[in-house]
């Protein structure tokens, strides 16, 4: 059974249903390397392979038969090499797909251990005084944001977070933008809720909060630095005076997760 189908032929090339799907599965995985490379030191390294990788093309192409040679049996460490360079930006890569929606839907049973790091620094900001604007990106990309903080791309963890939002930190000024497990960018500026009805109580913090949350779907958390209530915003409403197992279940569910406690 052929399930190549036939959609289109372009001069004496006819390009079928799987062909459609392989490039975009291929450029799919390109588009997440490159996401996943940018501004870091992986972009040199690649570079350096891809013209080892275009100097023996050109050597097979005008027929150099030992620069040839030479590639072609260095084929196998190359991969190799590839594997042992790229581990991190690989290893990046294929937790981004474990945790895509579609990949969700099959373990929701299993809480995302990267709420368990937020919730442990949200309370632990609360009682040591320190105040703390944490943004967690959904669907909605918020690259305008990103570009206005110091990028980071940190694997997201209690200790770090506390650390950024220690008032003599210089980084602790401003909003923590963090996307799966990573921390992406801190001291980003976000845009203050629009509306006049807002409480006078509320700080810049939760003001920010709420004007991101109202451009947005993501999900942000606000650690007063004043009082240390802890104040939960998504979709421009905001729940104060939270509890550590509140907080965590408010993500859980709002992030995807089945909460096993429940």
């Amino acid at each position: 059974m052929n399930l190549n189908i036939k959609l289109i032929q372009i001069g004496f090339l006819p390009i079928g249903l799987i062909d459609v799907l392989d490039i975009i599965l291929v450029s799919y995985v390109l588009y997440k390397l490159y996401f996943i490379m940018r501004r870091t030191r992986a972009v040199p390294m690649f570079i350096g392979i891809a013209i080892i990788f275009l100097v023996s093309f050109v050597a097979q192409a005008i027929n150099m038969q030992e620069t040839s040679w030479i590639f072609k049996n260095l084929r196998t460490i190359w991969l190799v090499a590839f594997v042992i360079l790229f581990q991190p930006e690989l290893r990046r890569l294929l937790t981004l797909m474990g945790q895509s929606r579609f990949m969700r839907a099959f373990i929701k049973e299993q809480p995302n251990l990267v709420v368990e790091e937020i919730s442990r620094a949200t309370f632990e900001l609360s009682k040591r005084g320190f105040g703390g604007l944490m943004v967690i990106i959904r669907d909605t990309g918020l690259k305008a944001i990103l570009e206005t903080g110091v990028q980071l791309q940190a694997l997201v963890s209690s200790a770090l977070l506390i650390s950024i939002f220690n008032p003599r930190s210089p980084l602790h000024d401003g909003a923590v933008v963090i996307r799966n497990e990573f921390i992406e960018a801190a001291k980003c500026i976000l845009p203050l809720n629009r509306h006049t009805y807002v409480d006078r109580r509320f700080g810049t913090r939760h003001r920010a909060a709420l004007g991101i949350s109202e451009e947005s779907d993501s999900l942000i958390i606000v650690v007063s630095e004043e009082t240390g209530q802890v104040s939960f915003v998504q979709n421009g409403e905001i729940l104060q005076g939270l509890d550590e197992k509140t907080l965590t279940k408010l993500l859980i569910q709002a992030m995807g997760y089945k909460d096993k406690a429940a």
